[in-house]
């Protein structure tokens, strides 16, 4: 009861829920480890994000927030120590007469999901107990540790679900949706662009059996490939660095606006709810690196991908300085024209080609914890131990690399 209080408070305060967002569902039966994996990559006018413990519901949680927020009024996307992981796409068909721009719930609906929800029948539950109308516009993206993996493309009025284990839905095991949603109205689908070359992607992954959180991080969330020109960016990589080559830069999945980006790994039948893993990453994919979440008595998190109050989390500082060489004008359209010269080369000097070993050596280390965690169980003392390391090498690789 107090919930729906809060919601109905909420409903009448408004939370603006804008932007465009690239996503992706996958069923465990069909990924590389037989895990399911859940994506989002935030795109957002509001440009400072970072990532957050919590603990104000049934289920302890880890969400990424608006940094100016802190997730008072609302998360885009997390997951909690039940295994259950939820995220959103704002789609711009769903509610007749609005264009998505509509001040919605959708952010409270995720935070008050991941207090309280550990599979999708209760997500379900919880979609059908919100007041009419609900006030959202999302294809909600959730995962559980019981091996569901689902699309809610939830309006005003209702829901519909988009099942990843029903091959009559998802004949290769993934869903994917930008902002539109299948059962809106079809003439004002947004982000097809993005749709076309992740549907690109993810179906040559799937021939091969790779789909997995490595795949959705390198090759998805850093795509230089256009859905609709089939202009691929990493077909003209410039001789060096020392000249700026601005090129077009609109609509690609990585974009001025992607302000972080999840990759959830979700278990298999004989592993804890515990063991889900967020890939996370703070700012701009192109300009940062990815790194391992876990829920956890303790609330830790690395130092370096959150912090207090409104400040900045230090790899979004990171990431947003180093984006700045990637979109050297900053006035009037500047921000559609990338310095591909800054980004890739052919002395290997750009910036997606340096922060490559970083990564690399982040996820290599964590997958040595990941997996012993998985047949022994997440030690709290060896999760901070691996969270202080990673604090300590990315601030030294940053800070020695880049000179910030």
């Amino acid at each position: 009861m107090k919930k729906l209080f809060v919601y109905i408070l909420l409903l009448f305060a408004g939370i603006l829920q804008a932007g465009a967002c690239t996503t992706a569902v996958i069923s465990g039966k069909f990924t590389a480890d037989g895990r399911p994996l859940l994506f989002k990559q935030r795109d957002t006018h509001d440009p400072n994000n970072k990532f957050q413990s919590f603990s104000d519901g049934k289920y302890p949680y880890i969400a990424v927030v608006s940094t100016r927020d802190s997730g008072k009024k609302g998360v885009f996307g997390g997951h909690n120590s039940a295994g259950f992981a939820i995220i959103n796409s704002a789609s711009y068909n769903l509610n007749p007469g609005l264009d998505g721009d509509e001040k919605g719930l959708d952010a409270y609906i995720m935070k008050l999901a991941l207090q309280t929800c550990a599979s999708l029948t209760d997500f379900e539950h919880l979609l059908d107990s919100l007041p009419r109308p609900i006030r959202a516009s999302s294809n909600f993206g959730v995962i559980d540790a019981h091996g569901g993996a689902a699309y809610y493309e939830t309006s005003d009025k209702s829901y519909v679900k988009y099942d990843a284990n029903d091959l009559a839905v998802a004949p290769f095991g993934y869903i994917i949706r930008t902002n539109f949603s299948f059962s809106g109205d079809r003439t004002r689908d947004k982000g097809l662009a993005r749709f076309e070359v992740a549907s690109e992607l993810f179906y040559q992954a799937s021939l091969k059996k790779s789909i997995s959180f490595e795949f959705i991080l390198k090759d998805v969330s850093r795509s230089l490939k256009h859905g609709l020109t089939g202009v691929d960016l990493y077909n003209n990589i410039p001789s060096d660095g020392s000249k700026a080559v601005l090129v077009p830069f609109r609509d690609f999945i990585p974009r001025y606006l992607t302000t972080s980006v999840l990759v959830f790994q979700g278990v298999k039948d004989n592993e804890p709810a515990s063991q889900t893993v967020l890939w996370s990453v703070v700012g701009c994919p192109l300009t940062s690196v990815a790194v391992p979440l876990l829920v956890n008595s303790k609330g830790y998190l690395p130092k370096i991908v959150t912090s207090d109050g409104e400040t900045s989390a230090p790899l979004f500082d990171w990431s947003s300085k180093l984006k700045q060489k990637l979109f050297p004008i900053d006035r009037g359209e500047g921000e559609d024209y990338l310095n591909l010269a800054a980004l890739i080369s052919k002395d290997q000097k750009g910036i997606i080609q340096t922060l490559q070993p970083a990564e690399n050596k982040v996820i290599a280390e964590s997958q040595k914890y990941i997996n012993k965690w998985r047949t022994e169980g997440v030690k709290v003392d060896e999760l901070k131990k691996l969270d202080d390391w990673i604090d300590q090498y990315l601030t030294d690789y940053y800070k020695s690399n880049y000179s910030l």
